[in-house]
């Protein structure tokens, strides 16, 4: 076993301990394809409005283009941009939104002949994600979040509490960004745990360790943190 493989199983190890102790702290959490939209591309251009945004805004942007479009894609594509702009004015930069939100449409129908993702539900992980990422503004969060929520298949996505959590835990780099920390985890977390460990990051971002002032008394996984020991 070489010196990094070393570190890998350490790291593996780490991540064991640290989700048997969330699931303790905050319960199990297991993926269900009835928690999530088998609509795949609502679904993308959902987590297209979720870009920096929160949950709330960015739900109400997208029921807000439903209502504004009940005829469909095809409605919201060859609307002009600055009525799509305005059905989504809840989920912030909605003029950047809309226009991404219209290439996406245009690059899919080139693509595939038609306003249809289903197709990529008989492909590999590798294949979905690449194809994804190939749309204008789909990153490697935004396809990890079709793969493992639409889908049911063993990504983790990387959003903001995540990246914060797992580099705070030492589990990725200090100056390891949010893409890139996709591959590292995902060398890290095993894939039947990838969903718990995605979900149980969030809650533990949102309730314990905030991005300003964490409540490092309350965590349940402090043993394991390399940023209470460095904190001033």
């Amino acid at each position: 076993m070489t010196v990094y493989d070393a570190d890998l199983e350490k790291l593996r190890a780490k991540v064991s301990r640290i989700e048997s102790a969330l699931t303790e702290a905050y319960g199990k959490r297991i993926w269900s394809a009835s928690n999530y939209s088998d609509d795949l591309l609502g679904a993308l251009i959902a987590t297209i409005l979720s870009q920096n945004t929160s949950d709330l805004n960015s739900g109400r942007a997208f029921q807000s283009l439903l209502r504004a479009y009940p005829g469909g894609w095809q409605d919201v594509l060859d609307a002009p941009v600055g009525e799509v702009a305005d059905s989504i004015r809840a989920g912030g930069l909605a003029d950047i939104k809309a226009a991404r939100i219209q290439t996406v449409l245009a690059e899919i129908v080139e693509r595939s002949g038609a306003l249809d993702l289903e197709p990529i539900r008989n492909w590999t992980d590798a294949e979905i994600v690449s194809y994804l990422r190939a749309l204008s503004g789909v990153g490697a969060k935004t396809a990890a979040c079709i793969l493992m929520f639409n889908l049911g298949r063993p990504a983790l996505a990387v959003d903001t509490h995540v990246h914060r959590v797992a580099g705070r835990l030492g589990l990725i780099g200090p100056k390891v960004n949010a893409d890139k920390a996709h591959d590292e985890l995902a060398a890290i977390v095993e894939p039947y745990s990838r969903y718990s460990v995605h979900v149980h990051f969030i809650e533990h971002g949102r309730r314990t360790c905030h991005a300003r002032n964490p409540e490092c008394k309350e965590c349940p996984v402090i043993s394991e943190c390399i940023y209470v020991r460095t904190a001033v």
